[in-house]
């Protein structure tokens, strides 16, 4: 298979910044994006110094913002012609957290991605408004497997029915019920709301666009539990462990499968 030879990724850090550097060790020009131009300059010359990879450069990206996301669509076309490789790696939690408190309950990795702990969370982390937005704006406005909803459930099983529209509809009646403080009446997830709403958005807009693209290979993919900044570092994977699944679905052939979830490199039905 020939390398794909462009690749844009938002990784300044954690899984991303993993991705970024096995990418680049297979030849690939990597395109590191962050919000944070000093951080992310950083992150793309260590890559650069210690890994002697000169093919990782740097781009200043805020997902939230329209014109950070058009001066880099600008570049990338003026440079490069197009991109062979896209990964959204852009997220954050939705929550305010007391991290002390959430340390000293000592959860187990088991319990945590099980959405068992949900009820002991409660008296650390604090849905707000304002945090659920800016959550559904980075993340995309979590999977089926952890929304309660089974109205919404069933919905997600017929692709057809769904486009752009009916999505931020979904999100607005999300925030709706956030500011009203019926969350777990209406049937959402009450562990981490924000951020589960958003992934299960995501992962639905994926199935959108690789049904509107099929000559693309466009799939999501869970990286595990990793030990990063958007779980406390409570994780119990490595950053490379994380990195395996976005990579293997990084250099699909022309072929591979597309609209697909991947739980890390094995792809599962969640729909």
């Amino acid at each position: 298979m020939a390398l794909l030879k462009r690749f844009l990724k938002g990784g300044n850090k954690g899984v991303g910044l993993e991705v970024c550097r096995q990418l680049a060790l297979k030849g690939v020009t990597v395109i590191l994006t962050a919000r944070d131009e000093k951080r992310g300059k950083d992150a793309a010359e260590t890559l650069r110094r210690e890994c002697q990879l000169p093919n990782i450069i740097f781009h200043q990206l805020d997902v939230r913002d329209d014109d950070s996301a058009t001066t880099l669509a600008r570049y990338v076309e003026r440079r490069y012609g197009k991109l062979d490789i896209l990964v959204n790696n852009a997220a954050i939690s939705g929550i305010v957290a007391d991290e002390e408190g959430l340390k000293a309950l000592n959860i187990d990795a088991e319990t945590w991605t099980s959405g068992r702990a949900a009820n002991l969370l409660k008296e650390v982390f604090q849905n707000t408004n304002d945090e659920a937005f800016n959550c559904l704006n980075t993340n995309y406005y979590g999977c089926k497997r952890r929304m309660p909803n089974e109205k919404l459930r069933n919905d997600l099983s017929n692709i057809d029915i769904w486009d752009e529209d009916r999505i931020e509809a979904v999100l607005d009646t999300f925030l709706e019920d956030l500011r009203s403080g019926r969350l777990e009446e209406a049937g959402w997830p009450v562990m981490l709301p924000a951020y589960s709403v958003s992934k299960m958005v995501i992962n639905l807009y994926t199935r959108i666009m690789a049904r509107r693209y099929p000559e693309m290979r466009i799939n999501c993919v869970r990286p595990g539990f990793v030990k990063t900044d958007i779980n406390w570092n409570l994780g119990v994977l490595t950053p490379e462990q994380g990195a395996r699944g976005p990579v293997m679905l990084a250099l699909l052939p022309d072929d591979g499968p597309t609209g697909c979830y991947f739980d890390q490199t094995e792809m599962v039905n969640v729909w």
